[in-house]
This record gives structure tokens, sequence and C-alpha cells, in this order.
């Protein structure tokens, strides 16, 4: 199904590169909801994974918040709420600096590091599925492009 069709557009694009970067919002979405669903047996959703995910990462040093919302996929425009959900949830903790009260450390939890590993293969069972029909030149040539698209201009 062309992206026209899809989106029950009826009058042209003006410009190829229109319809590209539409295509790769509407290709956001369509993954970002795919995520969604799969994590949703599991009570988070997918930026809650991305977070445990850096978390994870970081080890026992844990991160700050503005750290955290640095290295995000998806920006987010309240870090600190997210977190605060998160943390009720079990599956984080945060610590003040005794030292400087303003400094708050992020750590995953054990129930955090366990949700991501349970989560974690059927969120790649999602992706195996999209990029199943390409092949590895073609997800090659995606890579580069892509990141061609996001460079600085």
């Amino acid at each position: 199904m062309t992206l026209m069709e899809e989106i029950k557009q009826t009058k042209p694009f003006e410009r190829p590169g229109d319809e590209a970067l539409l295509s790769i919002l509407r290709t956001a979405v369509v993954l970002e909801h795919a995520e969604n669903e799969a994590l949703k047996a599991h009570g988070i959703t997918h930026t809650q994974y991305n977070v445990l995910r850096i978390l994870r990462g970081a080890g026992k040093r844990g991160l700050c918040g503005r750290d955290i919302a640095e290295r995000m996929v998806s920006k987010v425009p309240d870090v600190s709420r997210l977190l605060d959900r998160m943390e009720e949830m079990g599956v984080i903790v945060r610590t003040r600096d005794p030292d400087d009260r303003r400094h708050v450390t992020a750590r995953i939890t054990p129930a955090g590091r366990t949700l991501v590993a349970d989560a974690t293969p059927d969120l790649e069972r999602v992706a195996r599925a999209r990029v199943a029909r390409l092949s590895a030149a073609s997800i090659a040539a995606l890579i580069r492009t892509l990141a061609a698209i996001r460079e600085p201009v």
C-alpha cells in the first residue's frame, strides 16, 4: 500500500521529498504502535522500556534525569514525572546526593532488570518481522539514508 492510500490522501505530493519525510514520520508511528502493543502485556510503554534500557546500560552508577533525557530515542517533555511513575512501579529507584541535594541519580531495580529481560524478546520479534523482507544491503542503505536525514542542517 502506498503512503497516499494509507493516509487516504487524494492529491499527489508536491515534491517527492515531502512524501519521503511524511513516510518516515508515518513509519515511526507504526513502529512505535507495534512496540507499545508488544509491551502492553508487560505493563510498560516503549518510552518506559527505553528508560529501563538506558539505566541498565548505565550500570550501578545510574544516571541523573538530564542524562537520561539526552539518551532517549523519543524526547519527552517531563522526564522527572516519567521517572516518578517508574519509581512508583518499582522498576527504578532514585537517590539524592547528600553533598548536592539538587542532584538525583536514578538506577534500575532488580524488578526493572527482569522486566527488560522479559519484554526484550517480544520487541525483537516485532523488529525482526518489520525488516524480514529487506535484504542486508537494503537495511544498510536505509541506515545510511536515515543518518543523512538526521544530520543537522
